[in-house]
C-alpha cells in the first residue's frame, strides 16, 4: 500500500505575506478614505503621505467646490499649451478621495510635451479641437491617435505621453486622475533644467551627441 506523505506546512512569514502584503501590492490608486471627508489643512506643519484634515467644525460648503477650470490658461509660451491643475493643492476638498482633474488648453500646433504622472492613471475627454494623443510603452512602442471633440483617451500610470493640437483652431482637454496629487515629470525640464543640473557628460553619453548640443538645449530651459 502506497504511503501518502503530508506536504510541509508553509512558513508563517509566507502566510503573513499572502494575507497582508499581496492586497497592498494590488492597490493601484490613492488609499481609500476612512471617513466621510478629510478637507486638507494645507497650512499644517506636519503631514504623512498626504495632508491632515481640517477640523470638522471649520469645514465649509465651499471646501467641496472649485471654479479654477472655468477660464482658458495662458498659452503664449514656447509650448503653446497650458495646464490648469485641479488637485488637492488648490482644491483641498479632494484630500483622501483619490481623484483630481486638469484643464489643458492649446494654441494651433501647441504641444503638451512628453511627461509622466508617477502616481496616477490619466483619462481625458477632448472638449474642443483635434488632438494627437500618444503614449509609449516600456517596450518603446508608441500608441497614438487623433481625437475629435467628445472622444476619450486613457494613459496608463507612469508611462511617457504627450498631446499635440493638430487642428486649425484652439483645442481644449479635460483630464481626470485617480490621485489627489498625480505629480508630473516633464522630461525636457527634468533632464535639462534640474537643480543641481545633471552633468553634461552624462547627457552627452545618454543622447550620443556633442556637449555643445547639450549646453544649447540647457540654455533654452534656463539651466
Amino acid at each position: 500500500m502506497a504511503t501518502i506523505t503530508a506536504l510541509p506546512r508553509p512558513p508563517f512569514f509566507m502566510i503573513l505575506f499572502l494575507i497582508v502584503l499581496l492586497p497592498l501590492a494590488c492597490r493601484c490608486a490613492d488609499p481609500d478614505p476612512l471617513q466621510d471627508f478629510c478637507v486638507a489643512n494645507l497650512n499644517a506643519s506636519i503631514f504623512v503621505n498626504g495632508f491632515p484634515c481640517k477640523p470638522v467644525p471649520e469645514v465649509k460648503s465651499d471646501d467641496f467646490f472649485f471654479n479654477g477650470l472655468r477660464k482658458e490658461g495662458n498659452i503664449t509660451n514656447v509650448f503653446g499649451s497650458n495646464v490648469t491643475a485641479g488637485n488637492v493643492l488648490v482644491f483641498p476638498g479632494l484630500n483622501a478621495l483619490g481623484i483630481s482633474m486638469n484643464r489643458v488648453d492649446f494654441t494651433p500646433g501647441g504641444v503638451n510635451p512628453p511627461h509622466i504622472h508617477p502616481r496616477a492613471t490619466e483619462t481625458g475627454v477632448v472638449i474642443k479641437g483635434r488632438l494627437l494623443v500618444g503614449f509609449m510603452t516600456t517596450s518603446n512602442v508608441l500608441h497614438s491617435k487623433v481625437l475629435k471633440a467628445g472622444e476619450m483617451f486613457v494613459i496608463p500610470r507612469g508611462l511617457v505621453h504627450f498631446q499635440r493640437n493638430v487642428g486649425k483652431g484652439k483645442a481644449l482637454v479635460i483630464a481626470a486622475f485617480n490621485s489627489q496629487l498625480p505629480g508630473i515629470v516633464v522630461l525636457s525640464f527634468t533632464l535639462f533644467a534640474s537643480t543641481p543640473p545633471i552633468p553634461n557628460d552624462v547627457l552627452t553619453k545618454a543622447f550620443q551627441v556633442d556637449e555643445k548640443v547639450i549646453s544649447g538645449i540647457k540654455s533654452k530651459f534656463g539651466s
